[in-house]
């Protein structure tokens, strides 16, 4: 064989021989990454693109399409839906469930902090960037949200403005879907938010709370336990604890009665927060007293002052009247003191 021959015999077969090479390293590869999934008890899909240094706990699964970053912690027993997202410094609970198309933190400066079991829904956008004009490129933001929530399709959650705050979500939250809470936040345990119910930045909402659908609240509003806001409120100032409200703008409309009956108030203790709530907000026609001296009479009222859902109701009133609160919601039948 000539010498031109036997070249182009070579160039045929170094393709080949390249192909064979990949094919055996791509399989080693797969070989070792197989093993150690077994070995902790978790699967990757082949389409999911995992950072090598992603942590990632016993037995999670992390379906087609999925990303994980290089500073994310994935724990025990998760599982990443086709399609899901996990970036930037995050951090997952055990036994959480996320869903197709939901992304969890960004690349930016800070962490998102999620807690166990916890279920975040179909394109759900959770730790991402605020939007606030102040916020400064560069500076720490902060996520933090408890355990046994389920956040469903839809919502958007961010994290703080600055490195100073943290926007805090605690336990067993039900956030129906298309809601919104916006930077720095506070929202405690056990609430109902029904669909659209929107939060600008620095909301403060207590325990047992629940909403109806497409209701806006105002930024630095504090919405107390055990209230209720009616479908298509626009909330512009503090709801008091126990109490319902409704409309644009938001006005009171008497305590939360089912809210309290759900929640195992005693029939007593609902009777005392009613004449509590008539002495405040339901003052006579003829009587000229202040809203102020009403709440004194109140705390004067032994019967009721020692009760103690009245006494936080009144606390509430108060506190919402301190400097840099909004005040409360009005009610219909206020004098013009």
């Amino acid at each position: 064989m000539s010498a031109t021959a036997a070249a182009r015999a070579a160039r045929r077969l170094l393709p080949c021989r390249l192909q064979s090479t990949t094919t055996r390293l791509l399989h080693a590869s797969a070989s070792s990454q197989g093993a150690a999934r077994e070995a902790s008890g978790s699967f990757i899909h082949p389409a999911a693109v995992v950072h090598p240094d992603a942590s990632i706990g016993q037995g999670v699964s992390i379906g087609p399409f999925c990303t994980v970053g290089p500073s994310a912690k994935i724990g025990d027993a998760c599982q990443l839906h086709a399609g899901s997202h996990v970036v930037g410094d995050t951090e997952l609970g055990e036994g959480c469930v996320v869903q197709t198309g939901a992304i969890l933190g960004a690349d930016i400066p800070g962490q998102t902090i999620i807690g166990e079991n916890n279920v975040i829904g179909h394109y759900a956008i959770v730790g991402s960037k605020c939007q606030d004009l102040k916020y400064k490129t560069g500076d720490e933001c902060f996520l933090h949200i408890g355990r046994n929530n389920e956040i469903r399709e839809y919502c958007s959650i961010h994290r703080s403005s600055k490195s100073s705050d943290c926007t805090v979500i605690g336990d067993k939250n039900l956030i129906m879907g298309s809601c919104h809470i916006a930077h720095d936040c506070t929202i405690g345990n056990n609430n109902i938010f029904a669909n659209n119910t929107l939060f600008a930045g620095h909301v403060v909402v207590e325990d047992f709370t629940h909403t109806a659908g497409a209701v806006v609240v105002h930024q630095f509003c504090h919405i107390g336990s055990y209230s209720f806001l009616g479908g298509g409120s626009v909330v512009t100032q503090d709801v008091p604890r126990y109490t319902m409200v409704a409309g644009d703008r938001a006005e009171l409309r008497g305590l939360n009665l089912e809210g309290l009956r759900r929640n195992g108030f005693s029939n007593e203790e609902v009777r005392r927060l009613r004449k509590a709530y008539q002495k405040v907000f339901m003052p006579t026609i003829a009587s000229e007293i202040s809203f102020e001296d009403r709440l004194a009479d109140l705390e004067r009222e032994i019967e009721l002052s020692e009760s103690p859902a009245v006494s936080c109701m009144v606390e509430s009133i108060r506190m919402s009247f301190d400097q840099g609160r909004r005040g409360i919601c009005k009610f219909r039948s206020w004098n013009s003191s």
